[in-house]
This record gives structure tokens, sequence and C-alpha cells, in this order.
């Protein structure tokens, strides 16, 4: 399970820095935080930023090669770990977040943006709704606005230059298609089948 943990951690990468998509919520994040830093990711970044490019790869080869010597010898370490009761375990978390979060401002009031925002997320996993679509949506819903202001002012504002444009027009009918399986109530149950095997 690790070795396909870390295989699929990895490979999330690609779509992330070659297209500018992420391909998970973790890799949302990793956008996210790439944009607040002024580093636009897509198919530029290897011309652009070499140097994050080719430290990204040199890193993962790096923590493989320490993943490896650290958890021979310790893998007793990590299986103890495991057996500590959720009673202790989250208390201490949250602890560490609360920290975290104070010492990069040292405002109460992100402490209590915390607190909203872990409660926001216990409500939305008892109703069992995804993190990841909301994250997405949260990253790149400022780039979606940018790129269709763009195209507005390239079509002399007509919203109809998204339908006559085959590409666009495609990727439309695949997106709403693929809401409309979704939707069907017959697909739905065989997905969530699927998920529990």
């Amino acid at each position: 399970p690790e070795s396909a943990n870390n295989a699929g951690a990895q490979t999330s990468f690609i779509p992330m820095l070659t297209l500018g998509i992420p391909s998970n919520a973790v890799m949302a994040l990793m956008i996210g935080a790439l944009i607040i830093h002024g580093i636009q990711p897509g198919p530029m970044v290897m011309t652009k930023q070499p140097a994050l490019f080719w430290g990204v790869i040199v890193s993962m080869w790096i923590g493989n090669l320490f993943l490896l010597i650290l958890n021979l010898p310790i893998i007793g370490l990590w299986v103890r770990l495991l057996t500590v009761p959720y009673r202790f375990l989250y208390p201490a978390i949250l602890v560490f977040c609360a920290i975290g979060v104070y010492t990069l401002n040292t405002a109460q009031f992100d402490i209590y943006l915390m607190a909203f925002f872990g409660v926001l997320g216990y409500v939305l996993a008892k109703l069992e709704c995804e993190a990841a679509p909301l994250m997405l949506g949260f990253i790149l819903g400022p780039m979606l606005e940018e790129y269709v202001r763009r195209a507005l002012l390239l079509s002399k504002g007509d919203p109809m230059t998204f339908l006559t444009r085959p590409l666009s027009a495609v990727l439309l009918a695949a997106a709403l298609v693929s809401i409309f399986v979704v939707m069907m109530p017959a697909l739905r149950r065989t997905r969530e089948e699927a998920f529990r095997e």
C-alpha cells in the first residue's frame, strides 16, 4: 500500500506541473500556494522556473531514498503510532494546528477562523460532501473568471463564442454529459456500490 501511495502522490504532480490542472485536493492546495508566490503552474513552468521544476523532481528522489532508509529500521514504531487512540490524537493535532495558525500573525481572529472552517469541514463530512471539488473550485475559480473575461474581450462581448468554437463546444458538452451521468440514479447506485467494495 505504501508503494502505491507514493506512486500515486508523485504522478499527481504530472498534470499539475505540465497543464496546471490539479488531480486531487492536495494538488489544488499546491497550485494555490504556487499562485500566492507568483508562479503560474502550467507548460511554462519548465522554461520559466526550471529550478522549481527540477527541484520538485529531485526532492521526490531524495524523499523516496529517505523513506527507504527510515522505514526499514523503525517500521515497528510507525505501527505502534497507529494504536494511539483517537481521543488523544485529535486534541493533540488540534493544539498543533492552533499554535501554527496563531504564530503566523499572532492574531486571535485566525484561531476563530480556523475553528469556523473546522466546524464547516465537519458538517460537510457529515453530509458526505467531498472536499476535493470545493478546493478545485476555490483554486480554479479565479483562473476561470480571468480566462472567461479574456475570451469575452476577444469576441467583443459575444458569449456564443463558447458554443461556436469546436474545442470549447466539445469541452462544454463533455462537462454537461458528465454532470447528467452522475445525476442518473442507476449510475449513482452503481458508483456507490463500487466505492463500498
